[in-house]
């Protein structure tokens, strides 16, 4: 007899289909937890952000907004430190008007500022396309020409002022060598300025040549060679190729030696005192005489507002010249 086993059928297990949210209040609960976290840190960077910025923020204000506020209250006031303020209105900007020492300044700075600048722009310039290559010779030479921008000017000028004596400075022995009867420099009223000029462009060329270096390793080396090999000299490929690529490095520096030009000090003080004759008294050493000699604090402080303005009126117009269509260069 035999026997028929049958298998039995697998008794397949109940399932229960699972929803598309199996925990819908934990998934929720991590989310807010999440955007709780995400919340905190965005305020922590925020409250580290403030407190990196307190600190230029403070001085800021306390060493720059605050002191040009209280120089507007004294531009429109009378007041000689040892006295009390008072308020005169718009009197110490009318009195510019009629002050010849001002217009003296003013026409003095100008003559500066027009020596200086240019100057000042054509031999920083020059040095940089000099040195516009790798070699230790070239970094050696960079070094001495940025020494008198990092030396101080009062140090330097006394320098200066012995190397233009008329008797024994080495400038005019030089020009005796050949047979040149020097001027007197610093004590004649038509040279004591070009001296000042000659000294500034010596003392400052070597931060705008750094300047000038890092705008024409900016040209790309590749449109030198295309111009090359279309044919273009050394001038054309300046002129066409190196001034464009440099227009905003030019541009910067003719701006800091326009600001620099107009407020000139350290080497008329140092070096003549705004003499002989007030041919090398400029428009902030009249501030300082003003404010410090006389203690005019309030007509001080009022061409300090007007010089502000000559500067930023002159640096307008250099944007203007220098990009006329406002674009990229």
């Amino acid at each position: 007899m035999s026997a028929t086993i049958q298998a039995e059928p697998r008794k397949s297990l109940p399932t229960q289909a699972e929803p598309n949210n199996a925990h819908p209040p934990t998934r929720r609960r991590a989310r807010r937890n999440e955007t709780r976290r995400g919340r905190s840190t965005n305020r922590q960077q925020t409250l580290n952000g403030w407190l990196f910025l307190s600190v230029p923020i403070f001085l800021f204000v306390v060493f720059l907004l605050i002191p040009i506020l209280i120089a507007i209250v004294l531009s429109l006031s009378d007041y000689s430190i040892i006295g009390q303020l008072k308020w005169i209105g718009f009197d110490n900007y009318l009195r510019i008007a009629h002050d010849p020492f001002f217009w003296i300044a003013l026409r003095n700075t100008a003559y500066y500022t027009a020596l200086y600048v240019p100057l000042g722009l054509v031999v920083a310039l020059a040095t940089a396309l000099l040195l516009n290559r790798s070699g230790k010779a070239s970094r050696i030479f960079r070094t001495l020409f940025y020494i008198p921008v990092v030396s101080s000017t009062v140090a330097t000028a006394s320098i200066w002022f012995w190397l233009l004596n008329p008797q024994y400075g080495m400038f005019n022995v030089v020009l005796g060598w050949f047979g040149i009867d020097g001027p007197a420099w610093l004590y004649d009223s038509q040279w004591a300025m070009i001296a000042i000029v000659i000294m500034s462009v010596w003392a400052g060329f070597g931060a705008n040549m750094i300047i000038f270096l890092g705008g024409l390793q900016g040209v790309s080396p590749d449109l030198h060679e295309a111009a090359s090999l279309d044919g273009a000299n050394v001038w054309q490929d300046f002129w066409h190729v190196t001034l464009p690529g440099i227009s905003r490095t030019m541009f910067l520096i003719l701006t800091l030696l326009i600001i620099s030009a107009f407020q000139v000090f350290d080497q008329a003080y140092v070096l003549t005192k705004g003499g002989p004759g007030n041919s090398t008294l400029t428009l902030v050493y009249y501030i300082y005489d003003k404010g410090f000699g006389s203690l005019q604090m309030g007509y001080a402080s009022a061409i300090s507002f007007v010089l502000f303005l000559i500067i930023m009126v002159f640096s307008l117009i250099n944007a203007k010249v220098t990009n006329p269509k406002g674009g990229r260069a």
